[in-house]
């Protein structure tokens, strides 16, 4: 479905923004896409949880080495929580850290994201009239 001209604008402005901000990671993002970083990341987050597997039943299999499950489980651990922060945050450098009015909001923002934009302008509102 294509984007509509609203939206394609939008996106003209967050990518002129993030090229302003930081054209080093901008660059950096130009040859991959945001679903390839994702997609890579989970990708190697899966292989980690199989390797995990086969470690936690390599460690039933061998007597006196429970350690060798217990490696596998911790391996599993934090192949799960590497592939949920990247599918929620996206690339390193992608947040709101000290950005201004110009910069991209994040898709879906929650109320308290909303509400902190909002108190964002009123105060660059106010500092730029003096």
């Amino acid at each position: 479905m294509p984007l509509s001209e609203h939206e394609q604008r939008l996106l003209d402005q967050m990518e002129r923004a993030l090229y302003a901000e930081d054209p080093k990671f901008a660059s950096a993002l130009e040859g991959t896409g945001l679903r390839t970083y994702t997609r890579r990341r989970v990708y190697l987050a899966v292989a980690g949880f199989v390797v995990g597997i086969g470690l936690l039943m390599g460690g039933m299999v061998v007597p006196d080495q429970i350690w060798v499950s217990v490696v596998g489980f911790l391996v599993m651990l934090g192949c799960a929580v590497f592939a949920v922060t990247g599918w929620r945050r996206g690339p390193a450098g992608q947040g709101t850290g000290g950005a201004g009015p110009a910069a991209a909001p994040r898709p879906k923002a929650g109320m308290m994201d909303r509400v902190e934009q909002r108190w964002q302008r009123r105060r660059d509102e106010q500092t730029g009239g003096f």
